[in-house]
């Protein structure tokens, strides 16, 4: 299976993809970030975004796409940008029917470190030794980027199963 992680950010945006099943190596595929520069127009860092991210999705051809659910920060704004450019990354998948899974933050660090409460360098280690690569991958939102791909490798195919049992049970009634 092939998962493209996206660490949505406005201002800088990581992605990540890679490739394996559950039990069995992970593999690097590529990582990078978009960056758009603060001070241009919304619309115009969005359209960056979206330009970008179609671009990587015809490159890799993931089979699912693994975004950051956005959660309630102290910053408005932050968590603005940060909706934004998840909700680019959503649609990009949608266009192409790809599959959209969102994690949240702590179910990424633990399902990549054991604890929901993990640093961001020990997030970035934990890639480093999981894709086998000699150096934590940077910047560090390519590494987070990553993190979410391997969370969803490892617990996207659970959930999907859970989720089709569940469907298949209420329409047995």
């Amino acid at each position: 299976m092939r998962v493209l992680g996206v660490d949505p950010g406005l201002t800088r945006c990581g992605l990540g993809v890679i490739e394996g099943a559950p039990g069995r190596p992970l593999h690097l595929i590529s990582t990078d970030g978009i960056r758009t520069p603060p001070g241009d127009d919304i619309g115009a860092r969005l359209l960056a975004l979206e330009v970008e991210l179609d671009r990587w999705l015809t490159r890799h051809e993931p089979d699912a796409v693994a975004v950051e659910r956005v959660f309630s920060q102290h910053n408005v704004r932050t968590v603005m940008g940060t909706a934004q450019a998840g909700a680019v990354a959503i649609v990009c998948a949608a266009r192409r029917g790809v599959p959209v899974a969102l994690h949240t933050p702590s179910e990424v660090k633990a399902a990549v470190t054991g604890s929901g409460r993990a640093e961001k360098a020990q997030v970035a280690e934990m890639v480093r030794r999981l894709l086998q690569l000699t150096d934590p991958p940077r910047p560090a939102d390519s590494a987070d980027a990553l993190a979410l791909a391997i969370c969803h490798l490892w617990r996207g195919a659970a959930q999907q199963r859970l989720a089709a049992a569940a469907r298949a049970a209420g329409g047995a009634r």
